[in-house]
């Protein structure tokens, strides 16, 4: 796909990733719409002090994605503005780590699940399901669903410390149904999913539940990542671009961006001798 003048949804833009994408496509030309929430004030206002510069191009609007009604607007916002959208990128979630928020459990803190299920899974589920429509009448789209290896990998090892229950569920939940978009999606509009393991901004450095890990506890993450380091928000922007432009017969799939988390729990022995001989 050339994005240059293409209409791109970027949820999450009011922070890191989002907004590390946001700068990204708005370098290339592409005309944004950056939805953002109250939970974050300062940072939105940051976001939209940066983007001020599109002019025209840009479309920067409260909304609670977690509310049908308002999500449907955002996408007739869009529609009257722009008349088209190409470019979803689904950078949603709650992200609850016991580390910070502790047990999801009913003696306390019940709220939390239903917080973690509205915003990393539903949430998502309303901004497709209303922009589908739009991204399909344009020609020719491009959804991407960020999720977690917390789908894979639960509260196991030493992830357990950051990933909480619920947040693992919902992320299995993401990718199932990445697979029933990219269905309904067909032909002309690619849904794929980018997996993320340990980040900058996200579950890793500049989190205020990785600082609050002891050192031994950081390391082991580190150490059970096969390239031995966490990932940088230049690693998933490259990835999410060769997405949109350079992977036009791929749809339904999962690209797992974890420098090798998932496999590093497993060691390769090595190869005995042998009996025949």
């Amino acid at each position: 796909m050339e994005i240059k003048d293409k209409v791109a949804l970027v949820l999450g833009g009011s922070k890191g990733i989002g907004r590390a994408i946001a700068r990204a496509l708005a370098e290339k030309g592409t005309r944004l719409v950056l939805p953002y929430h109250h939970d974050w004030p300062e940072e939105s206002g940051e976001m939209q002090r940066e983007f001020a510069g599109l002019g025209e191009n840009l479309l920067a609007t409260q909304v609670d994605l977690r509310d049908k009604d308002q999500v449907q607007n955002l996408i007739v916002q869009i529609q009257q503005k722009f008349g088209a959208l190409h470019i979803l990128v689904n950078n949603i979630e709650r992200g609850g780590m016991p580390v910070l928020h502790g047990s999801y459990d009913l003696a306390g803190n019940s709220e939390q699940w239903d917080l973690e299920m509205d915003t990393t899974l539903k949430a998502k589920w309303l901004v497709i399901h209303s922009g589908l429509p739009l991204l399909k009448a344009s020609g020719e789209g491009v959804i991407i669903n960020i999720s977690s290896i917390a789908g894979i990998v639960g509260r196991t090892g030493p992830a357990g410390l950051i990933y909480s229950d619920g947040y693992g569920a919902a992320n299995r939940a993401v990718s199932a149904l990445t697979r029933t978009w990219a269905r309904e999606a067909a032909p002309n509009v690619r849904v794929n999913e980018l997996m993320l393991g340990f980040f900058e901004t996200r579950h890793g450095p500049g989190t205020k539940g990785w600082e609050l890990l002891k050192d031994s506890e950081k390391q082991a993450i580190v150490a059970h990542t096969l390239l031995e380091r966490t990932g940088r928000l230049e690693d998933i922007v490259k990835a999410v671009f060769f997405l949109i432009e350079d992977a036009p017969f791929i749809t339904g799939a999962v690209l797992r961006l974890d420098g090798g988390y998932v496999l590093g729990g497993e060691k390769i022995p090595a190869m005995p001798p042998g009996s025949l001989f």
